[in-house]
This record gives C-alpha cells, structure tokens and sequence, in this order.
C-alpha cells in the first residue's frame, strides 16, 4: 500500500502538511535511530543495529531532521521544507504527534509534545551555519 493511502486520514484531519513532510519525518526518524545507535552496536550490520532501538526523543528526530534535510537539500532546504509546511522544529513535533495519534508511531511514557518546541532556529541551522564541504563540490 502507499504512504498516501497509509495516511489519507492524517492528512485529512491535518491538511497542514503535505505528505512529503510526513515522508521526510519518517526518514528523519531512521536517521535519529542511526546516529543514536550504541557505541557496542555500530560495529554489526544495520539492521542488527537498529533493531533493538525503538525510541528517540524529540530534540534527536530534530536533529535527523536538520541532517537530512540539509545532506538531500543542501542550502534549498529551508525552501523545501516550507513548501511541505515545516516551518519550525515545532511543525516536525506536529507531524510526529500526528502519526501517534493515528497509531502509526508510539509515545513513550516520559515524551511530550513540547520536547519538539524551540530545538533550533531553522534559518541559522538550515542556512546560515551551512557549510559546503569541498568534498561535495567535486
């Protein structure tokens, strides 16, 4: 089944947000769990890796965020991200209560909505403090 169809109820309880933001937020989860994955872990293949971590917080999903949007995006990454209605660290919290609320992502008991609020200014951190590697010019 697609993701559209997956979540045509999201996205009509919540029109906000396209269903390119809940893709991207969905990525951005992988990419959390990945940079969180254990020191003990990093050495075994991936998908041994990951399986056993399930949760991120909200300040590590926002910081997938920002790197993928910034590694797939570059300095278009703002532009991007607001077309599919994120705005903020706040929109990615929108979104990911979103898909809790609909059942496709869990809450754990310590977690709240506000965790996602203020994480980082989106102007520095997706364009003014972008740094073009001299690798990727190449």
């Amino acid at each position: 089944m697609s993701l559209r169809k997956d979540l045509a109820g999201v996205l009509a309880r919540d029109p906000r947000y396209s269903i390119q933001a809940y893709a991207f937020v969905f990525d951005a989860l992988e990419v959390a769990k990945t940079v969180k994955r254990p020191a003990r872990a990093r050495g075994r293949s991936r998908s041994r890796g990951l399986s056993g971590l399930k949760h991120v917080n909200g300040r590590e999903v926002c910081e997938g965020a920002r790197s993928l949007a910034l590694k797939q995006y570059g300095l278009l990454a703002m532009a991007v991200l607001k077309q599919w209605g994120i705005h903020s660290t706040s929109d990615i919290g929108e979104i990911v209560y979103n898909l809790i609320a609909s059942g496709d992502l869990e809450r754990a008991p310590g977690d709240s909505r506000s965790d996602f609020d203020d994480v980082f200014d989106f102007d520095a951190a997706l364009r003014r403090d972008y740094v073009l590697a001299l690798e990727d010019v190449a």
